[in-house]
């Protein structure tokens, strides 16, 4: 199977090697080939370059992209779209004026998600998220994170891990399962949150682990959650199963959860709402990624992730939507590339970077997804008509996306 995109107005995020990370002042740029080509053979790009040089190439599909934007598919490296029923009533709620830690301590929030997925079938909730990623596919979203963490049970939790991976054999899109169990404290452990963590460290990390379908494992580091401490017993019971750490933190409050996960490698902090200088200086030099999550912001009415702060001293950042029932309910990264223009003052280039290129190094995969590059995976959007790829950013309420294709297919 071949695919040949001609006459291709802008094709972006074009790199000759193999970038798999851009940090600070590198993710201002933003490689563009004007008037040009892509040839795609099965789910792998094989070349690209000016419409003058394309002669000779044969392939069985050819798209004629004139006037349009082709550019890498959107890597979301931050959802929790497997859940069951919504949280429409605390929207309401919010609107009325309770904050989201309102909302919790009256047994809304994470426990009213579990609650219902614990009583959905295991096919229900299948049926659901499948649709929900769908919805994201067509969007431009070729990779995705998902996370449990509405399971708040040994049961539940491996139950939402297998429709994970279901949603992985059946879908195009690239998957990478996350293990969140400690999301939040159930009912039965409030006044016992101890055995709570004894419980995700010595048997559900143990049988998570068993099942090979996740390789990370999440904590919600916050105040009346998980603290630092808890934290780090449950970072260090995934490491012994060789589960790598993605840090929520410093939504609310700054705990020092950025440091412990620069201690433990983790991969990405994400949230960040909060940030000060010493945060800065403990990812300076780290392997781990911050990431930005302003769909949450925008819903919560909460402050924004410093973008210009992080980016200013040199380190790189990642944006993803937060995609969930109770704090972000959209899985729109169209919209996640605007907020970041709009909300974090990065420049389109910027965003895009942080969507694409640092949104699959955050997930693991950036090796093989998130720049238009030989030998790369073939996840591609092609846009409506426009005239260049800032309209993507600034025609925020827009659908921008025409066709989509996922390892080499061209989606209907």
């Amino acid at each position: 199977m071949s695919t040949l995109i001609t006459n291709i107005k802008q094709l972006v995020q074009v790199h000759e090697h193999n970038t798999t990370i851009l940090k600070g002042s590198e993710m201002k740029t933003l490689p563009v080939l004007e008037n040009a080509y892509l040839y795609i053979v099965n789910d792998t790009i094989i070349e690209y370059g000016a419409m003058e040089d394309c002669d000779g190439i044969d392939a069985e599909t050819v798209i004629d992209a004139t006037g349009r934007i082709v550019l890498p598919s959107w890597c979301d490296s931050h959802t929790h779209i497997v859940y069951a029923g919504d949280r429409t009533s605390e929207f309401v709620d919010r609107i009325n004026g309770l904050s989201y830690e309102d909302i919790s301590n009256k047994g809304g929030g994470i426990l009213n998600s579990a609650k219902v997925l614990q009583e959905t079938s295991e096919e229900d909730l299948f049926e659901q998220s499948l649709k929900r990623l769908n919805q994201l596919i067509a969007m431009g979203t070729g990779a995705v994170e998902i996370k449990t963490g509405y399971g708040l049970t040994v049961e539940a939790e491996l139950k939402m891990l297998r429709v994970i991976k279901r949603l992985k054999q059946e879908s195009l899109a690239t998957i990478i399962p996350t293990l969140l169990a400690a999301h939040a404290i159930p009912n039965a452990y409030k006044s016992k949150k101890q055995d709570y963590i004894k419980l995700i460290t010595e048997e559900l990390i143990p049988q998570a682990a068993a099942l090979n379908i996740t390789h990370f494992v999440d904590v919600f580091c916050e105040k009346g959650y998980f603290d630092i401490k808890d934290t780090e017993a449950i970072l260090e019971a995934g490491n012994k199963y060789h589960l790598r750490p993605k840090i929520h933190v410093n939504q609310f409050n700054i705990l020092g959860g950025i440091a412990l996960g620069v201690k433990h490698k983790a991969l990405s902090v994400d949230h960040l709402e909060e940030i000060n200088d010493e945060d800065i200086e403990a990812l300076k030099g780290s392997e781990t990624i911050p990431v930005a999550l302003p769909g949450c912001s925008y819903f919560l009415s909460i402050s924004y992730t410093q973008a210009r702060k992080i980016i200013d001293a040199g380190l790189p950042l990642a944006i993803a939507t937060d995609y969930n029932p109770g704090s972000s309910p959209s899985g729109n990264m169209n919209f996640i590339v605007s907020a970041a223009c709009v909300k974090l003052k990065m420049t389109p280039e910027e965003a895009i970077n942080a969507a694409t290129i640092n949104g699959a190094y955050a997930m693991g995969i950036s090796n093989m997804y998130g720049s238009i590059t030989r030998g790369k995976k073939a996840n591609i959007i092609i846009t409506k008509p426009m005239n260049h790829y800032s309209e993507i950013p600034y025609a925020f309420a827009h659908d921008p996306v025409e066709h989509v294709i996922i390892n080499g297919q061209l989606l209907k």
